[in-house]
């Protein structure tokens, strides 16, 4: 896969360091997308919900820790990473899943044949289904790919009343989340989260607990995915192909068995 330019290619940093949990980003999200609401449900958590779907690209995941004795929330923002170079869009037989220059991974709906690759493909575990619906498709988090050709911020960003998103191209990101870094080596642990992740991603993060402790994947590896998932996943075809013989194979014969023992007697 060809690597994109960076220099035009956009990023975000999110500083989960300025995070205060208002979910202004996940109202914002539903509202530009117009995606549907569901009624609240105490599941003993604040998050709500419990984790991304279809019809929720963005959200917050509220998680209590302790220190020094003393109870502390961490507010995590979940969303599509929009990875450099994604095995989404590699492993996808249709080209349903496409890395725009911009930067997003955009996703074509009159293309996709519901094969569900991109969800296994998915280090992060991002694309979600739609099971409910009759007529299903994939969904995740556009990166605004509208907002951002028509020259503004996703909605996201947009309404953050912390400054939590730091905007622009991949190498100021970069270079912003380097800098905040050097000034206040104390205030970050020492990992810029998605910055080598699977290749590299659009979106990265700072924190000030480790990414292990707030759900992260940590262990995803820096090569770029799609070589990798390409090559397990293409065994999916023949190894379906194997069952549906093996299954035909095996009903022809208990077939003729029968057949056989019904001449019998």
């Amino acid at each position: 896969m060809a690597t994109i330019n960076t220099g035009s290619q956009k990023g975000v940093l999110v500083d989960l360091t300025r995070c205060i949990g208002c979910r202004g980003c996940q109202v914002a999200c539903k509202s530009w997308n117009e995606r549907s609401t569901s009624p609240t449900k105490n599941t003993g958590t604040f998050t709500n919900p419990p984790q991304l779907n279809a019809e929720t690209f963005t959200h917050i995941r509220y998680l209590e820790g302790d220190k020094e004795g003393q109870p502390v929330w961490s507010f995590v923002k979940d969303q599509c990473m929009h990875c450099k170079q994604p095995a989404c869009a590699s492993v996808c037989p249709v080209g349903a899943l496409h890395k725009n220059p911009e930067g997003p991974v955009t996703y074509s709906f009159e293309r996709c044949i519901g094969c569900r690759y991109c969800m296994l493909a998915c280090p992060f575990y991002i694309p979600k289904y739609e099971w409910n619906k009759a007529v299903p498709w994939v969904r995740k988090c556009t990166f605004c790919m509208d907002r951002i050709a028509d020259g503004m911020v996703p909605a996201c960003i947009k309404v953050c009343p912390t400054g939590t998103m730091f905007y622009g191209t991949i190498d100021e990101v970069n270079a912003e989340a380097e800098k905040r870094m050097k000034d206040k080596p104390g205030k970050y642990v020492p990992q810029i989260y998605g910055k080598e992740e699977a290749g590299g991603t659009s979106w990265i993060y700072l924190s000030a607990i480790p990414f292990e402790n707030l759900g992260f994947n940590t262990k995803i590896l820096k090569t770029p995915y799609p070589d990798m998932t390409w090559k397990y996943i293409s065994k999916i075809p023949s190894v379906i192909g194997l069952v549906l013989v093996t299954g035909a194979v095996t009903w022809a014969i208990t077939r003729r068995m029968n057949a056989e023992k019904g001449d019998k007697s």
